[in-house]
């Protein structure tokens, strides 16, 4: 079994040490070949290369970011339901939503371990498992998207990166509330457009979900829409009002261990085909994490089955 694994060697949690051991590890499993980023973009290129080649396994070891860039290599080359490389993953991020979505350990010792194991049962036949992704028309995500003040966190964040700050689950936490604070202040500009429904206006911010949780907050989970699953449709998290109070009510319930996210200025709802959001203006959107400008529109489309991954099977219930 042909495999590449593609390590970013700027991700919060990578050490040189670390990285040795993953491919030690997996050199006992797979044919392998191992390839550093050293630019933005770089792990779509690679995907794209190994896609050409015909190579079985991409293992990705970084953060969400570079998961969507090898995931959109993939389906770049192939389109979804293609038979291309099957995706794992060995945390090496802050987050690491979309590997604990799958139910790989955000330690990337234990989360290796997992590796190996899984790769030795297919190699003895098992077959991949496949989830679902989100078409967002310029690009494919992974686990969420939002328009409004999820992307002006985003930004926020990605420009104290460029400054060399360490980002954090605390940095995150600094910069939404300080978001959220200032949005208060703003007039709602989105109008959210659903499935035989009539579009709803008024709308300051919705989130777009693949997987759940939404996010972590260390080790806490935060939901937004806890029954979307990567085998189901999306799920959709707004507000028509940014009211501090009733807001920091809904918090309390996205970090309960049991939400019930209910509350009169929420729109949710989960396995949507597809939903689209629309603005007066240009907001700030972000996919998977990672700013990807101002908009006045995205439409969001559930694509089932359209990548491998190498991943404990699904898990019933939250």
């Amino acid at each position: 079994m042909r495999a590449v694994l593609i390590v970013n060697p700027n991700a919060t949690s990578t050490t040189p040490a670390g990285r040795d051991l993953l491919a030690h590890a997996l050199e006992s499993r797979v044919q392998l070949r191992v390839v550093h980023t050293d630019h933005r973009g770089h792990a779509i290129e690679i995907a794209q290369e190994a896609t050409r080649s015909g190579v079985e396994v991409l293992i990705v070891h970084g953060g969400d970011g570079t998961v969507n860039e090898v995931v959109n290599g993939i389906l770049g080359e192939g389109g979804p339901g293609s038979a291309g490389p099957a995706v794992g993953v060995v945390p090496g991020g802050s987050a690491n939503v979309f590997a604990r979505a799958l139910g790989i350990s955000p330690d990337p010792i234990e989360a290796t371990n997992q590796l190996v194991d899984l790769l030795g049962d297919y190699r003895r036949g098992r077959k991949w498992r496949r989830i679902g992704l989100m078409d967002c028309g310029e690009r494919w995500g992974v686990f969420t998207a939002g328009m409004g003040v999820d992307g002006d966190v985003v930004a926020a964040v990605e420009e104290q990166r460029a400054k060399g700050r360490k980002v954090s689950a605390s940095r995150y936490v600094r910069v939404a509330i300080r978001e959220v604070l200032a949005s208060a202040r703003r007039e709602p500009r989105l109008t959210l457009h659903l499935p035989d429904h009539e579009p709803i206006t008024g709308v300051h911010f919705a989130f777009v979900s693949n997987s759940s949780p939404w996010t972590y907050a260390n080790s806490r989970p935060v939901w937004t829409n806890p029954d979307t699953t990567f085998e189901t449709g999306l799920g959709v998290f707004a507000t028509t009002s940014m009211n501090v109070w009733a807001n920091l009510g809904l918090v309390r319930q996205m970090n309960s261990r049991k939400p019930r996210l209910e509350a009169k200025h929420l729109i949710r709802d989960d396995d949507l085909p597809w939903l689209k959001v629309t603005s007066d203006g240009p907001v700030s959107c972000q996919i998977d994490g990672d700013y990807v400008g101002k908009r006045e529109m995205m439409a969001f489309t559930s694509v089932p089955n359209a990548l491998a991954v190498v991943a404990p099977p699904p898990r019933m219930g939250k």
